[in-house]
């Protein structure tokens, strides 16, 4: 029977030093990205905050994080004002005035556009996640589901008797950017897997595979 190997003093370090890496790391990495968000947000916000609502004015200390929670109040309160008629009256009325301005309605009709699709209750766009062969036969790609051909693309793919999807093809390891395709909806296979899986599995260049347990087959 042969005896177990002996860890040196050297590797019991190393491993050590891993283990300290993997918990110290993830942890340290997301409070740096929180306050570099609050940071950034702050810094939009807290200087147009006139000085006598200001409490920097009056202890002299930064708070943080202030300037996001004005931004999610004043948010807030816009979403509330705009249901009733004047604050639509008012919406429709800056509306109009973008929408006269070359170049910024083109803008802001789009940025709208994306918002109210992505944002909107019924909505599932990105909430799906399937598989479909990139870039050749046999190669299969992960993608993020949009939502069916609509307008004049679906009116193309109908001519040619094709039902086709809208996906997003990210690339890893920064799936933030990609390429728009549209394809047959027989060849895209929807999978369990949650978006947020997906972006893991991406970021990871497949080192992080969500768990999964297969579905009871009915007989």
């Amino acid at each position: 029977m042969e005896s177990p190997e002996r860890i040196t003093l050297a590797g019991r370090l190393r491993n050590n030093f891993l283990t300290g890496l993997i918990i110290c790391a993830p942890l340290a990495i997301t409070i740096w990205l929180t306050f570099a968000f609050i940071d950034w947000a702050d810094s939009w916000v807290t200087p147009y905050i006139p000085q006598r609502y200001n409490p920097q004015y009056y202890f002299d200390i930064t708070i943080p994080g202030l300037g996001l929670l004005i931004a999610m109040i004043l948010i807030t309160v816009i979403g509330f004002l705009v249901k009733n008629l004047i604050g639509r009256s008012i919406v429709n009325f800056g509306e109009s005035i973008l929408n006269r301005t070359p170049l910024v309605r083109t803008l802001y009709k789009s940025l709208k556009q994306i918002f109210e699709t992505v944002l909107k209750d019924q909505s599932t766009s990105f909430k799906k996640v399937g598989l479909v062969e990139f870039p050749s036969p046999g190669t299969w790609a992960l993608v993020f589901i949009a939502t069916e051909a609509q307008g004049e693309l679906a009116h193309r793919f109908n001519e040619m008797g094709q039902e086709m999807i809208a996906v997003f093809l990210p690339p890893t390891p920064v799936p933030t950017a990609g390429f728009l395709m549209f394809v047959p909806k027989e060849k895209l296979i929807i999978l369990d897997m949650t978006p947020e899986d997906a972006a893991k599995l991406l970021i990871s260049g497949g080192l992080i595979a969500p768990d999964w347990t297969p579905r009871p087959t009915v007989n």
